[in-house]
């Protein structure tokens, strides 16, 4: 599907920004008021945006694609922490079983990390939301990379 351009524009903004805040694309946008910001995403980019579980505003990964940040050559990056990363690389790849968080704390205390089981289990809802990680409903729920590891470049700032 092809977006007008400021629609696109827009779009390539909220891939820069993720996650983000209506007062964020508000000053970006110079629109009057997060209200008129949500009515923007509503009617013009209703299918390529997604607010997380913090409500901040993401990009699909089909948003991602569609302004070239997605599937041009197969990389996403985004935006996350040291931790984010350790549970990247503890996690089995797109093909294998999937491992609980329990598992996924094991591998990345492997590493000589040491966060809590509370810590590991928001960074995998995080990459969830962020479409790097897929979230397999089990009697518990298990996770495993959506894309190969490959693909992924996590962004930090931290030092």
């Amino acid at each position: 599907m092809t977006l007008p351009d400021e629609a696109r524009e827009r779009l390539i903004d909220i891939v820069e920004l993720q996650p983000t805040k209506n007062a964020t694309l508000q000053a970006r946008w110079g629109l009057d008021s997060g209200s008129e910001v949500h009515q923007y995403l509503e009617s013009e980019l209703g299918a390529y945006y997604y607010r997380n579980a913090n409500s901040l505003i993401c990009a699909t990964p089909e948003g991602e694609a569609l302004v070239g940040e997605g599937d041009g050559d197969g990389t996403r990056s985004v935006s996350g922490t040291e931790l984010d990363r350790q549970v990247l690389a503890a996690l089995p790849e797109p093909d294998e079983e999937p491992q609980s968080v329990v598992a996924t704390l094991h591998g990345v205390r492997e590493t000589g990390a040491d966060p809590g089981v509370d810590a590991v289990r928001s960074s995998l809802h995080g990459l969830v939301d962020r479409g790097l990680v897929d979230r397999i409903r089990r009697v518990v729920p298990t996770f495993r990379l959506a894309l190969d590891r490959d693909r992924i470049v996590i962004e930090t700032d931290e030092r």
